[in-house]
C-alpha cells in the first residue's frame, strides 16, 4: 500500500512539475512567444537603421549640396529657377473626357 502511494504521489509531482513546465509564465510557450517578440523587434530595429541612415544622408546632402536643395524646392514647392521655363502638362479627367466625347 506504501508502495502505490510513493508511487502516486511520484506521479502528483511530476504532473506537477510537467503543468509549469508547458503552461507557467516562465514556461516554454511563453518563452517562444518571448523569442517571437524579439525577432520581430529585431526586424523592425534593422529597418529603422536603415531609414536613419537614409534620412543621415539626405541630411548631409541638404546641408552641402545646392542640387538637393533646388530638388526640394522644385518638386515639393513648385518654385523654379530664373530664366527657366515652367510647362505643366495636365491630364484630362474623365468627366472632361467624357464631355468632349459627346
Amino acid at each position: 500500500m506504501a508502495k502505490y502511494f510513493i508511487i502516486g504521489l511520484l506521479l502528483l509531482i511530476f504532473g506537477g512539475l510537467q503543468y509549469r513546465l508547458w503552461f507557467d509564465q516562465s514556461g516554454v510557450q511563453d518563452t517562444l512567444q518571448l523569442k517571437k517578440a524579439i525577432k520581430s523587434q529585431q526586424q523592425n530595429n534593422q529597418q529603422m537603421q536603415l531609414r536613419n541612415q537614409s534620412l543621415i544622408a539626405e541630411v548631409k546632402d541638404l546641408k552641402h549640396g545646392q542640387q538637393a536643395i533646388e530638388e526640394h524646392a522644385r518638386s515639393e514647392l513648385g518654385m523654379i529657377k530664373q530664366g527657366e521655363q515652367f510647362y505643366q502638362i495636365a491630364e484630362p479627367t474623365s468627366k472632361t473626357h467624357s464631355k468632349l466625347a459627346q
